[in-house]
């Protein structure tokens, strides 16, 4: 009896279910907190009795609201850049180098994956309180590149080890440094790995909550702890504004990365 691949089983057909099963879940807020945000009533209520843009007006006149975007903006441009950085210059040894402690090192930057979210934020609390820094744009960022660290040296990893190190041998055979082979050769063949990370990590820090929760200031609340206390203090719909711009600058990102990648490997195939 032959075994027909393209008839389904019913392991297939479990794993389906399940899948549309995860994906509902996850997309299903956003069937309620789109509509509420246009919502007319004065008050969180579903399904909305009218449409209107008050909320989104409210959102986008008012100054608390804006500079808690811009301090969001700030701290999630200074920690994308500072975790590239540092998971380059980290996965460049660990791809290609063997040195003794290698896997201490691999788990030490994988830590935070494994540590809970709130334990990681009071210990970097206290740490940039000892030292003065609580309250500063700095030490969110500082903070938010420690949580997203370990995703981002993974996909800069699995970038590294997937370029072909001869070609970078090549550019040396044929005089180039060491140095000017990395940053003329191999930097540019792996930029579009490089900037997806730096991607993962500008929108895990602007959507962050426990660190800034812990590390931010009066006068430094991002967007994520200002819908906090609104959720905390507030029933309004401006709350579901907020949220609904979050998710539209997530998408707006996610489009941006994805169409300069593609770019960018284009280019590269050109060249």
């Amino acid at each position: 009896m032959e075994y027909d691949e393209k008839k389904p089983t019913a392991g297939s057909i479990a794993v389906k279910i399940f899948a549309w099963c995860g994906l509902i879940f996850l997309i299903g807020p956003l069937f309620v907190i789109v509509p509420v945000s246009f919502s007319s009533a004065k008050y969180l209520t579903f399904p909305p009795p009218g449409f209107s843009l008050r909320w989104y007006e409210k959102f986008f006149s008012s100054s608390i609201w804006i500079d808690s975007i811009f301090v969001s903006l700030q701290v999630a441009v200074f920690s994308s850049i500072l975790t590239m950085l540092l998971a380059v210059l980290a996965s460049i040894p660990l791809v290609r180098s063997e040195f003794r402690g290698k896997i201490l090192v691999y788990s030490l930057l994988l830590a935070p994956m494994i540590v809970p979210l709130i334990v990681t934020a009071i210990a970097i609390y206290f740490l940039f309180a000892s030292i003065g820094l609580s309250g500063t744009i700095l030490a969110m960022s500082i903070g938010h590149a420690v949580v997203v660290m370990p995703i981002v040296v993974i996909i800069v990893s699995a970038t590294l080890q997937g370029f072909d190190i001869r070609i970078e041998q090549a550019a040396i055979s044929l005089g180039a440094g060491p140095v000017e082979a990395f940053f003329r050769v191999t930097l540019p063949l792996t930029l579009p790995g490089i900037l997806s990370g730096g991607a993962f990590a500008f929108l895990t820090s602007f959507d962050e909550l426990m660190i800034p929760l812990f590390l931010g200031g009066p006068e430094t609340v991002t967007l994520a702890v200002r819908i906090w206390h609104s959720v905390v203090l507030e029933i309004e719909p401006t709350i579901a504004a907020a949220s609904t711009f979050l998710i539209g600058l997530a998408l707006f990102i996610l489009i941006l990365a994805t169409l300069l990648m593609s770019r960018l490997k284009k280019s590269q195939s050109g060249d």
